[in-house]
């Protein structure tokens, strides 16, 4: 069984509750094993406007994944927020799992979550599976829109605030069913040989965490608390790390 964040408990009730699913599937899904964090930045604790800020990471590996990472934080009693991206060896073909709730004073402003394609078009047996859940994904009476640098997001990305705590348990819920979806493929699709393929992947997954460093929100909260070059660390090390380019640039 996953160790569960000892700030789980504090947060969001919708917060708290996806992150015991996420530990849960990968817990019954995945053979894993610790991914190794800088030791100083698997539990930090800085300042942002007065208040304490406490960031809580849990990261794993095991084929086909080369990481998964579960990032809990919270800002005082005014901001809570989960992060979770789970991230393929450049062998697989796989798409990038990602998900995100920001919850401030009690209420859920924002919760995401995708199935991000790294090549051009999600795998087949995604798009079948994804297509089942069509009639859900329509539920939600307010979606957002997406950022500016949203274009490395499929066409089922679900970007929402929940307008009340039946929506909160139907996000919770396709959340959940977005993740178990990911976990039972990705063990079926099986990885690739061709050079000019996995380098393909690789660069679809540069793209993405190249994208997903453009959120400015969370750059400026990170050099808030903590200044620039911690935020720059910190991105490029724990939230969105690459590994090794397999054409060995």
């Amino acid at each position: 069984m996953l160790t569960a964040p000892a700030l789980q408990t504090q947060l969001h009730p919708l917060i708290q509750r996806l992150s015991e699913a996420i530990l849960n599937i990968w817990g019954s899904n995945l053979t894993l094993a610790p991914y190794d964090l800088p030791q100083d930045l698997g539990y930090v604790e800085g300042r942002l406007d007065g208040e304490k800020l406490q960031i809580e990471n849990r990261c794993y590996q095991g084929d086909p994944f080369r990481k998964l990472h579960l990032e809990l934080a919270r800002a005082g009693q005014n901001l809570d927020i989960l992060h979770c991206v789970m991230f393929p060896q450049p062998q697989y073909p796989l798409p990038m799992f990602g998900c995100d709730i920001v919850a401030g004073r009690g209420q859920v402003s924002a919760a995401i979550v995708d199935l991000s394609p790294v090549t051009p078009s999600l795998p087949e047996p995604y798009v079948q599976a994804l297509e089942a859940l069509g009639s859900r994904l329509a539920l939600f009476q307010h979606r957002r829109e997406l950022p500016q640098w949203g274009s490395i997001f499929s066409p089922y990305c679900l970007f929402i605030r929940p307008s009340d705590a039946e929506e909160a348990d139907q996000f919770l819920a396709l959340a959940s069913r977005y993740l178990a979806i990911h976990c039972q493929l990705a063990q079926e699709i099986p990885p690739q040989t061709d050079p000019s393929q996995i380098l393909a992947n690789y660069q679809g997954q540069h793209r993405y965490c190249s994208q997903q460093q453009q959120n400015d929100r969370t750059r400026r909260v990170l050099e808030k608390a903590f200044g620039p070059e911690w935020a720059e660390r910190y991105m490029n090390t724990v939230l969105f790390d690459l590994p090794p380019s397999p054409g060995g640039d």
